[in-house]
């Protein structure tokens, strides 16, 4: 992986790239769905506080990323599944779970999530990041039940 999947971003140094080819040719983004890069310590590809993650977080969890989502509901990271402007509370959650930051994780982990259910009490595969109201697929959702 470092050998081949290692690209110089300008402002943000050494980072892994989402897609790469045979070619030298890159893709610098992230998909707020698991698997993806900001898990990346969850499945030990890398350690949480190894420096090429690092760099590669902070590109996610930036305006760099061309999905990652900075709105007046909410920011976080969504994906090109959904379209630009979706926040997928899944990206929230790892974002909390791959956290050494405690003051990261509390509003990302509790109140964006229980603020952006649109009144239906659930989770949503993705929701707009102006407004909650706007979801992806109304089928698609995770409740309190799903939990027992």
């Amino acid at each position: 992986m470092r050998e081949y999947a290692v690209v110089i971003h300008e402002k943000f140094g050494r980072i892994l790239p989402y897609e790469i080819d045979g070619y030298g040719n890159y893709y610098c983004i992230d998909d707020g769905n698991v698997p993806s890069l900001l898990p990346c310590p969850i499945f030990d590809v890398v350690g949480p506080g190894d420096p090429l993650y690092l760099n590669t977080r902070k590109f996610i969890l930036s305006a760099s990323n061309p999905y990652y989502c900075i709105g007046k509901a909410a920011q976080g990271p969504g994906g090109p599944h959904v379209g630009r402007d979706m926040i997928w509370p899944l990206g929230l959650i790892v974002q909390g779970l791959t956290s050494t930051d405690d003051q990261e994780v509390p509003p990302v982990a509790c109140s964006l999530l229980q603020k952006t259910h649109a009144g239906t009490g659930f989770m949503h595969e993705a929701f707009h990041k102006d407004d909650p109201d706007k979801f992806t697929r109304k089928w698609f959702a995770l409740g309190q039940h799903d939990f027992r």
